[in-house]
This record gives structure tokens, C-alpha cells and sequence, in this order.
């Protein structure tokens, strides 16, 4: 019997040893980072919030913790980048310079 891994798992078991690996603490390291509150959806007289979106993990740096950069997780059945175009979108709203995706199986920047 194969056992597909999670996203949730390639993310214990392979992506988060690998950043620690190359030395970054875990005080600079957020993991589940939110990025928006949801879009406000106005429908008659109630209001309401779409998803949040959230980044798989953000780097960051310096005692104001400033974002560098973001890891966006995928399943290993897809690429090592398909996370990159959700990754570099993040990226761009927190105004960081690095984008990386990863399955597990590498990253690509």
C-alpha cells in the first residue's frame, strides 16, 4: 500500500528540517504567516470576509522580524515549482525580493 504525503508532511518531514538545516533560527522563521484578512464581500446588508491567504513559511530577519522571503509548500506529485506563481504573489504583497517553491524534493527560487 502507497501512502500519499500531505502537503502537511512534506512540510515536517522535508521542507522544515531543510531551512533549519542551513542555520536559520526558528525565531525567523513564521510558518502559516497570513498576509490578508480575506477580501470584504458585501451582500444586501451583511458583510462578510472571503478566504484568508497565507503563506506557507516566511523568512525573516532583524529584531522587527522584516519579512525576506517566502517558501510556498506543494504535495511531491506536483513540480518543484508549481507553488512559484502563488509564492511570487505573496512575495510581492509583503514587498520581499525571494520567492521559493519546494515539493520536498528541492527548491527553486
Amino acid at each position: 500500500m502507497i501512502v500519499e504525503l500531505t502537503e502537511e508532511d512534506i512540510k515536517f518531514k522535508y521542507i522544515t528540517p531543510a531551512i533549519e538545516n542551513v542555520g536559520w533560527d526558528k525565531d525567523n522563521v513564521f510558518y502559516e504567516y497570513y498576509i490578508t484578512n480575506g477580501a470584504v464581500q458585501v451582500r444586501g446588508d451583511k458583510v462578510t470576509r472571503g478566504k484568508r491567504k497565507k503563506a506557507d513559511y516566511v523568512l525573516t530577519y532583524g529584531v522587527n522580524k522584516k519579512p525576506l522571503a517566502i517558501i510556498e509548500a506543494k504535495k511531491m506529485n506536483y513540480s518543484i515549482g508549481h507553488g512559484m506563481p502563488q509564492a511570487m504573489e505573496y512575495a510581492q504583497m509583503l514587498d520581499v525580493k525571494f520567492a521559493y517553491s519546494s515539493n520536498g524534493k528541492g527548491f527553486i527560487e
